[in-house]
Parts: structure tokens; sequence; C-alpha cells
């Protein structure tokens, strides 16, 4: 897989790349630099954090875990109103205008909830800043998709789309589980170490660094040529964007943010109850390894295994695992269920965007990637709200079939889309 985006992959961001006849761009390390993707992945982290180190801060502060249930769910609803919409002005306007504006607006959001929630100021105050954390989130994963599938089929060879579109997805689904399962990690850490603040202050000081240096990033500068480019041709109409099929795709990778959310919940109720609980983090990490791997080998997936098949196959390995979790017993038992979840959680991801990908109106790339990301971050901070109150109310065994409830309705999604894709191409 690695072998395959260096050797496939497109970008043209260097003078090397832009040298080259269009068509022929070279690897995509040579194309892009070397520090696209380390700093690509770490402007993914702030975003990862939000919702946790929201919860954490405001459960510390105004020792409340309804309150701060709720306000992990205004982050998810800001995130839900003006996710779409940054990326509506990335089409329009070019990443690097939006992206910059963004992290300086979520900086400013995230210190100022470090100062509101230990103010004197109403709870409405501290909502009223969760949902501007939430509007204000740098879309960084979906801009990155966006700039590299545009760069598959404006530079690279044609006979090599297919298979470099498929390996990219899977690197960026790759990335965005890695950075879903550090982010949780580092909000303890931080928290544990430096005290509830810290996970908040880390994320504003991240979003002011790497969201900064991925909007300036040379790559910026070809997303940019290319919004230009798509702005003077034909730009699908907004109705475009609620097709059925592409909105059973965001339905689904919603569900798969519901299952993000309510398995770290459940997960942390159950490890506090076993009396470890500054262990959940590494215990939902065993979920990371096998979906990152699996997510990686997507590209090498025979082409007849097509995308509608893949999730339904990926899916029902998902809720395998999430509907065994409420028998586990043990911390064992239960890092077992979270290993087969992983088998189908990481190909389930990377199918989602590629679908979404393909299915994206003309000139709306960004617009519908955002809608994507912003789908899973929603899933997640309702999902922690809700899995939270059930663990406070009847405890974390009655927690952990939530899990099970997210992952049937991802495969209800993948079935529906299958309905879908089997009438538009019998």
């Amino acid at each position: 897989m690695t072998q395959e985006l260096l050797s496939s992959a497109p970008a043209t961001a260097t003078a090397t790349a832009d040298a080259r006849p269009a068509g022929h761009a070279g690897s995509v390390i040579e194309a892009s630099g070397p520090s696209y993707f380390p700093v690509a992945l770490a402007a993914r982290l702030p975003y990862a954090m939000m919702v946790v180190g929201v919860l954490t801060l405001v459960v510390s502060a105004r020792d409340s875990v309804a309150l701060g249930g709720l306000n992990s769910a205004m982050v998810g609803i800001g995130t839900a109103v003006f996710g779409p919409l940054l990326g509506a002005a990335a089409d329009r306007f070019g990443q690097r205008r939006v992206l910059v504006a963004a992290s300086l607006v979520s900086t400013f959001a995230l210190v100022l909830m470090t100062w509101v929630v230990h103010s004197a100021l109403p709870n409405a105050a501290v909502l009223a800043v969760a949902f501007l954390i939430g509007a204000s989130a740098p879309q960084v994963a979906p801009m990155s998709r966006s700039r590299l599938v545009s760069l598959i089929g404006r530079r690279l060879e044609p006979a090599r789309r297919d298979r470099s579109f498929h390996a990219t997805m899977g690197y960026e689904s790759a990335a965005d589980e890695l950075v879903f399962i550090v982010g949780p990690v580092l909000v303890g850490v931080l928290a544990t170490w430096f005290g509830p603040s810290a996970p908040v202050l880390g994320a504003a000081l991240l979003t002011a660094i790497f969201v900064t240096a991925f909007a300036l990033h040379p790559t910026g500068r070809v997303a940019e040529r290319h919004t230009g480019a798509e702005s003077a041709a034909a730009v699908a109409p907004v109705a475009d964007l609620f097709r059925p099929a592409l909105l059973v795709v965001v339905l689904g990778i919603g569900a798969v943010g519901l299952f993000f959310g309510a398995t770290l919940t459940a997960l942390t109720a159950f490890m506090a109850d076993s009396g470890h609980g500054d262990q959940a983090g590494l215990v939902y990490g065993a979920m990371g390894v096998g979906s990152a791997v699996l997510a990686l080998a997507v590209g090498f997936f025979p082409a007849r295994f097509g995308l509608a098949a893949r999730w339904v196959v990926f899916a029902a390995a998902l809720l395998l695992g999430a509907a065994l979790l409420p028998l586990a017993s043990s911390v064992g038992a239960v890092s077992w269920m979270l290993v087969v979840a992983g088998v189908g959680i990481g190909p389930t991801l990377v199918t989602q965007y590629s679908l979404g990908a393909q299915r994206s109106p003309a000139g709306r790339s960004a617009t519908v990637m955002t809608m994507l990301g912003s789908a899973i971050i929603v899933g997640q901070a309702f999902a922690s709200a809700i899995t939270g109150q059930v663990a406070e109310l009847w405890g974390s065994h009655a927690a952990m079939a939530l899990p099970a409830v997210a992952a049937l309705l991802v495969a209800v999604a993948g079935v529906a889309n299958a309905v879908i894709t089997r009438r538009h191409h019998p």
C-alpha cells in the first residue's frame, strides 16, 4: 500500500511535479513534498480531541456529567450546521482562505472555553462557546481527501487512477482511524498530567500551528487552481447534494460516528467499574490495530469485490464484534471483541469515503467531503452524550449494548446503498 501511494498517488505542489506533463506526476512524496502527510496528519488531531476534550473539561469544571454531554452534543450541532458550509466555501473561494480563517476562529474558541467554563457565567454561555467550537472546527481530513481526489483525476495516468484512488482513500481512512484513537488517548494523558484544561488548550495550540501549516502548504495552490477552473465550468446545483445515492453514504458514515462515540463512552464506564478507568484509551486502541491495517489493504482488493458488497460484508463484521461486547465480562474479552469490530470499521470507512468521492456532484468535492467528516463528529458527539446518560442511569453493561445499535445502523445503511447501487447500475 505504501508503495502504491508512493508510485501512484498524485500531487502537484513541487517544481519537479509542475514540470511534468499533465497525467505524468511522479510519486506522491516527490509531488507534494515530504512535509505534506505529517502536517496533514497532525492537523487532524484537534478535530479528534474536541468532543472528548470539551466533555472532560466541562464535567470537571461544572461537576455535571449531563452538562458535559450536552456540550459535546453542541459541538456536534455546530459542526453539522457549519461543516458543510466550510466545504462549500472552499469549493468557491479555495481551501487556503477558508482554513486560515477557521484556524483563527477555532483557536480563539478553544481558548475561550477554558476561561468561560471556570467563570461565573451561566451554563448557556458554555453551551454557546461549545457550539462555536464545533462551527469553526477546521475540516482538514475532508479537505485533504478533496485535494488528493482532484489531483488523481488531473495528474495521473488514466490506467493508474482507479487503484491509486482506492489506495489514497485507504490511507486517508487509516489516518482518520489513527487520530480518532490517538485523540481521546491524548486527551486523557494531558488531563491526567496537566489538568482538565490542558487537552482543550493543547487542541488550540495544534490548531494554530498545524492547521495553519496545512492551509498554507504548497498543495493548497493546486487546490485553488482546481477551484478556479471548476468555478469557470458548470457547477452542479445544491439539490444534487441531497440525492439518495449520496445521502445514504452520509447517513452510513454518521452511524460510524455513533459507533465511535458509543464505544468510547461505554468502554470508559466499563473500565471505571473495573477499577481501571485510566486505561480506557489503551483498550480502545485495540480496535484500531486491525482497522488501520485492513483500511490500508483495501487498495489490494479485487475489482470484482465492489464497493456496495464491501460495505455490507465489513459492516457485518463490525456488527458481530459490537453484538458480543455486552457479553464480555473481563477487560481481555472486551479487547478481543474490539479487535473483531475493528476488522469491519476500517474498510467500511474507506468504502464510504470512496462512494462519497465517486458520487460528488461537479464542483462540490470539498462540500461532500466535509459533509462526510461532519457526519462522523456529529454521530460521535450525540452518541457520547446518550451513552453517558445510559451508563449513569442503568450502568456500564447497559451502555455496552449501544455500540451494537450503531453497528446495526451501519449495516442497514449498507444494505440500502446496495439496493440503490443495483437500481442505478444493474
